[in-house]
């Protein structure tokens, strides 16, 4: 037991090692400094896109005109939030923002997995290995801080110091809080444990929306035409419904690739109705998780980021747009998952991993490519899509096992005794 317990000791500093050393290579990388440096200038997400926005933002209205600005008002915080960083311009500023929710997101995997003796050091290690094979993809978007306020509130259901109805109304606040950023947060909210755990941290998350809302709605104009910004959008070239189109295009198919409401689509005959379908399968996947949320028995720690992880799964494959920062949601979902050894998705996460290396190879470094049709980039790219398929699918099985008494993992001690007291809780 104690060379086992030495063992443990050992790799959660050795997590922190890789960890320190990946983000030393990738963040300079990102920011283009020391041997990165390169004539180019920054990533072109945050140079040509972010402070544009920046600048219109702190004027005080939305970039309304812009059609690439399709988010709901509170990402307007987090486009200012690196006004707030001293001695630097805005660009640097806002990859070491983004450096920093990594940092963070870090820190609170490995104290939880700390907390129960290093047994969920596999969340820490799929943060740890996840994000550098994206590349420079997370620290060039503002993914990276949605998700980190995703994982904060997945962790304030049982953190130490809110355990009960405060970690239920911490989580609510801070699912709210995503929400107002970027709408998928909502998400988190489907694997709820019954009773009045659940009645919390919904109000909590309602009244924190619906403050947010009336605050915007009443300082800055146009903080809801987010709402209507993506009507005419079509299917985007990474997606997954986007498939059919990759292999017609080489089949004699008339339509083309091109630039359509602030992203690169497909556009042409069948598009629309693709996309209809598309819209059809989220709101199946939706009607899904209710059904799943109605019958299951959510009262283990485990199933609020094991249901997390599926919900946003199911909704990043039927999407019509499959950008490659949506890979930071998955991976930071799945790190959660895994710091509970009672997890139903440990296979997925590993299938999630396995997708990351192909989305990196596509983007950046295949992405012209694939846009002028050549092969390999659409064969990588069909894989990616087919594991992020495959995981979903398989992410809704074993939950589904998992939580209505058919094959459900044999739960640790830990979360066992979180069960009982979360029975409690609902009773």
């Amino acid at each position: 037991m104690g060379v086992r317990v030495e063992r443990v000791r050992a790799w959660r500093w050795w997590v922190l090692l890789v960890w320190a050393l990946s983000r030393l290579v990738l963040v300079a990388g990102s920011l283009k400094v020391g041997p990165f440096a390169a004539p180019g200038g920054l990533d072109y997400s945050v140079a040509d896109v972010y402070h544009p926005w920046f600048e219109v933002l702190r004027t005080g209205v939305f970039p309304a005109h812009d059609v690439s600005w399709q988010y709901p008002p509170g990402a307007a915080g987090l486009m200012l939030w690196p006004a707030l960083v001293p001695f630097t311009d805005y660009g640097h500023a806002f990859i070491t923002l983004c450096a920093l929710c990594d940092a963070a997101v870090m820190a609170m995997l490995w104290l939880r997995s700390s907390r129960d003796g290093g047994r969920g050091l596999a969340g820490c290690w799929v943060w740890t290995l996840g994000l550098p094979l994206l590349w420079t993809t997370p620290w060039n978007r503002f993914d990276v801080m949605v998700t980190a306020l995703a994982v904060a509130a997945l962790l304030a259901v049982d953190w130490r110091g809110a355990r009960g109805v405060g970690g239920d109304a911490l989580f609510g606040v801070l699912v709210g809080l995503g929400v107002l950023v970027k709408v998928w947060p909502v998400l988190l909210l489907v694997g709820t444990a019954r009773g009045r755990r659940s009645r919390v941290s919904w109000a909590a998350a309602g009244a924190t929306v619906a403050l947010g809302a009336v605050l915007f709605a009443a300082t800055m104009p146009g903080a809801f035409d987010f709402l209507t910004a993506q009507r005419d959008r079509g299917i985007e070239f990474e997606s997954l419904p986007a498939l059919p189109f990759q292999l017609a295009r080489h089949l004699g198919w008339s339509g083309r690739i091109g630039v359509h409401e602030g992203s690169t689509e497909f556009l042409g005959p069948w598009v629309r109705p693709v996309a209809d379908l598309s819209e059809a399968l989220s709101v199946a996947a939706m009607g899904w998780l209710l059904w799943w949320r109605a019958r299951a028995d959510r009262a283990a720690d485990w199933v609020l980021p094991d249901a997390a992880f599926t919900a946003v799964l199911l909704f990043v494959v039927t999407s019509r747009v499959l950008s490659p920062q949506y890979l930071v949601w998955l991976v930071g979902l799945a790190a959660v998952c895994l710091l509970r050894p009672a997890s139903s998705q440990r296979p997925v996460a590993v299938l999630v991993l396995l997708a990351c290396p192909l989305t990196m190879a596509i983007f950046p470094f295949l992405g012209r490519a694939l846009v002028h049709g050549s092969i390999l980039p659409a064969v990588l790219l069909t894989l990616r899509d087919l594991l992020l398929l495959a995981a979903a699918l398989l992410s809704a099985r074993r939950l589904l096992r998992a939580t209505t008494g058919r094959a459900a993992p044999e739960p640790s001690p830990a979360s066992a005794g979180a069960a009982r007291a979360g029975a409690r809780t609902a009773a």
